[in-house]
């Protein structure tokens, strides 16, 4: 082999060397291209993402907000039902102090009155002066 025909071998897979390092290269360039502008919209899909969690966030806070206030006024509620309910248990007691004495009083009034001289007619007057 003649020394211009190696030289053109040499030359000719240089040249084919290049046109692949220079088709290798345009296709890393165009396939970064894609991924850029893929990347891109996945930002644009996030930012609106974002923008409806930020909302979701904020129905959150507020139902959290309004269950908070719900469960202090239920507190409070709680809390005013409890001194009703003791309120009641002292009427109650008192109640039932002033019934022992109301009856103590008509038995006293039994034992004082002449006319009374039997247990029966005892109990049916005190019945009689209870649902007065």
């Amino acid at each position: 082999m003649a020394t211009p025909s190696i030289l053109l071998i040499v030359l000719v897979v240089c040249v084919a060397i290049l046109l692949i390092v220079a088709i290798a290269w345009v296709a890393r360039d165009r396939r970064n291209a894609h991924r850029h502008i893929a990347a891109e919209e996945i930002r644009e899909s996030a930012k609106d993402e974002a923008r409806d969690v930020r909302q979701r966030e904020a129905w959150a806070d507020e139902t959290a907000a309004r269950a908070r206030a719900a469960q202090a006024e239920s507190d409070v509620k709680a809390a005013q039902a409890a001194g009703l309910q003791q309120q009641a248990e002292a009427h109650r007691s008192e109640a039932v102090d002033s019934r022992e004495k109301l009856n103590q009083q008509w038995e006293r009034a039994d034992s004082v009155d002449p006319a009374v001289h039997t247990p029966e007619k005892s109990s049916g007057v005190r019945k009689e002066h209870q649902d007065r």
